[in-house]
């Protein structure tokens, strides 16, 4: 198999943009290399470095929680989105490794506590029927993404972190730049130095009137010592457009989803834990990260028969290895009764998993059912070909989505 997979080295843009005629499904190239040589070489950086794509769900599961994979951007051999990247701040503690990755996780963690998470749920829930009573108000069609999918999630993520939502267009736009596949390094840096110093603004104001919110207490950890304003400032910056970003596209496509499915949407009409088992099934089926989770080996080591050398990078494409037929049977079906759904790797595997997670499935579960039994009739006014989705972005999903009901 080694020699196979050495043998095969395909450019990387020729397998990341979603097929136009099944714009939900990952591209049909994946599960063609999934089924010769799960394990195998890709060309990225036109052709100046050449990692490996790791496409089974066993697989991409060993490397994410092995300790013989860095998570460093800065490391060489790092199959980084872009190349040239400079190092991240500590608050951007996805791309750091242990200890540095440790200690700026754990000054979050009771933030995001499912306690936490389940106390927010009646907020949650009162500006999903705000924003659904403020779009149903208006004249259809309406874009879907403007009105609702992407301020649902931008309000939930301000009131946790306690920043105005007066500010909402500075920081979604510096998220668009962010989470863009082709941003240069230049402008990524200058789009999270922008983001950071809003956030320094703001723990100094907090430091003087604190509330009951996570930028107040982080800003009290700084004060003790334990971190720095900057690092409040950085991990303030990575949650704002971490927490609304990825769950914004995640409501819109479930939507599109289920209205091309309308047989599973009693699947989110039921009781909470049906409910709770169909937004598993969405989280596999989409598996939004659709750039692919990198990692660099730090030692020598084999993964399914392939040896992977010291230095060398590794694509984990989330959306293949989620709809592996080897561990989900009918993988790209959607079956939202489907018995292993939470086993998926939408929010990553192993100590890099999303820490925001708890609070994703909080949203979905609350806004999907409520979106369905508010508007039964809902549809997408215009032919799925005609849908802007987001290929050039690390995070998939739509520009824009016109509906009316």
């Amino acid at each position: 198999m080694t020699g196979s997979a050495e043998g095969k080295v395909a450019p990387l843009s020729y397998v990341l943009d979603r097929p136009a005629n099944a714009p939900l499904d990952p591209p049909p190239v994946y599960a063609e290399l999934r089924e010769e040589s799960p394990i195998t070489r890709v060309s990225i950086w036109e052709g100046r470095l050449s990692p490996w794509l790791v496409t089974h769900w066993a697989d991409a599961r060993a490397v994410l929680g092995s300790p013989s994979f860095s998570s460093d951007i800065i490391r060489p051999g790092m199959p980084y989105y872009r190349e040239g990247t400079a190092q991240a701040p500590r608050g951007f503690f996805g791309s750091h490794d242990d200890p540095v990755h440790a200690m700026m996780r754990g000054t979050l963690t009771r933030n995001f506590m499912i306690k936490r998470i389940n106390e927010m749920r009646p907020g949650i829930a009162r500006l999903t029927d705000e924003l659904l009573t403020e779009m149903t108000g208006l004249n259809g069609p309406v874009d879907f993404v403007q009105h609702f999918s992407l301020p649902l999630p931008s309000l939930v993520i301000c009131e946790l972190l306690g920043v105005p939502y007066e500010k909402h267009a500075f920081f979604q736009e510096q998220s668009r730049i962010l989470v863009g596949y082709k941003t240069t390094a230049e402008d990524h840096a200058r789009a999270r130095q922008a983001l950071a110093a809003y956030l320094l603004q703001l723990v100094r104001a907090k430091r003087d009137t604190p509330g009951d919110d996570v930028i107040s207490s982080l800003a009290a950890q700084a004060d003790s010592g334990v971190i720095s304003d900057q690092d409040v400032a950085d991990l303030g910056a990575f949650l704002l457009f971490a927490g609304h970003e990825t769950t914004a596209n995640m409501i819109a496509l479930s939507t599109i989803t289920l209205l091309q499915h309308p047989d599973q949407i009693p699947g989110v009409l039921g009781g909470p834990d049906q409910v709770a088992h169909a937004v598993e099934e969405l989280l596999r089926y989409l598996s939004i990260v659709h750039g692919g989770l990198r990692r660099v080996a730090v030692e020598d080591v084999t993964i399914g028969g392939v040896t992977i050398r010291a230095g060398e990078g590794v694509i984990i494409p989330i959306h293949i290895a989620n709809r592996d037929p080897e561990f989900f049977t009918a993988a790209d079906d959607l079956d939202l009764e489907r018995a292993n759904a939470r086993q998926h790797l939408a929010f990553g595997y192993g100590i890099h998993q999303c820490l925001g997670q708890p609070l994703a499935r909080a949203e979905l579960q609350i806004v999907l059912p409520e979106i369905f039994r508010r508007l039964p009739d809902l549809k997408v006014a215009v032919p799925m070909e005609e849908i802007a989705f987001k290929q050039d972005s690390v995070v998939y999903g739509v520009h824009e989505l016109p509906v009316s009901w």
